[in-house]
């Protein structure tokens, strides 16, 4: 039995990766910053565990508590939507915190352990704003873009230990906890100069041509560490796919 180990599990993507893996009769840790076990069926082959991917020490206990680790999904991360001349450096520096640094030091602590058995999968959870270049999104896409350079980089070095690299890049979910999870008021990120600018966008969100669901996240993740092929790149949900298909044809 293979063991997986997925950051970010209180809800949203990472909640249905948990689930769809047990549900393949995988090991799962499932970590996330309050542990909460109700929110996952119980049974022997899973361990919810705390994690912080900002705290060094938080990454240290976690790894050492979940043992070895076939696969890493770095999916925990932080969103904003807004103006970035309204958006305070503060807290672009917490989304790099998060989806940036939290993401590089998960992958420096499991390493080690991959290269020792020569075999093991990385993947990296970014966005589909990596595919295009949306409005209103200027911080959290530089966040994102810069896993996804990093993951492209990461492959080849860790290619010739047997450990394969991936990205997955789910679209717009609007039944995830994104917003949410900012930890900010989007209404404060957009100044009644760039309001004229801004509805017309936000309308479009209220009433999207194509989504993404828990479940496409769950299912490209899972083709990501099936893959043999050497592909980086997996859109997750049909609004990215589309981006992807524009960006690759």
């Amino acid at each position: 039995m293979q063991t997986i180990l997925i950051t970010g599990t209180s809800s949203g993507f990472g909640l249905e990766m948990a689930r769809h893996f047990l549900a393949r009769n995988w090991r799962v840790v499932a970590t996330m910053r309050r542990p909460d076990p109700e929110l996952l069926p119980r049974s022997d082959a899973l361990r919810i565990l705390p994690l912080d991917v900002t705290s060094e020490e938080s990454i240290a206990a976690a790894v050492e508590a979940a043992g070895p680790i076939d696969v890493l999904v770095n999916n925990a991360g932080v969103g904003v939507v807004g103006a970035f001349e309204a958006t305070p450096m503060a807290h672009i520096r917490k989304l790099f915190e998060t989806n940036t640094f939290g993401v590089m030091s998960m992958c420096q602590a499991v390493i080690p352990q991959m290269r020792e058995r020569r075999s093991g999968v990385i993947v990296n959870v970014t966005s589909s704003v990596t595919l295009a270049a949306l409005p209103l999104a200027a911080a959290y896409t530089a966040s994102k873009q810069a896993i996804e350079g990093f993951t492209g980089s990461l492959a080849h070095e860790l290619g010739h230990f047997g450990i394969r690299a991936k990205l997955v890049e789910p679209g717009y979910g609007p039944t995830t906890a994104f917003s949410r999870n900012a930890g900010i008021v989007i209404q404060d990120l957009i100044p009644p100069a760039y309001m004229d600018f801004a509805k017309p966008i936000f309308d479009a969100y209220a009433s999207p041509a194509a989504t993404t669901t828990e479940t496409d996240v769950a299912e490209a993740v899972s083709a990501a560490i099936d893959d043999l092929t050497g592909r980086l790149h997996f859109p997750a949900g049909a609004d990215s796919i589309a981006l992807y298909n524009a960006r690759f044809a």
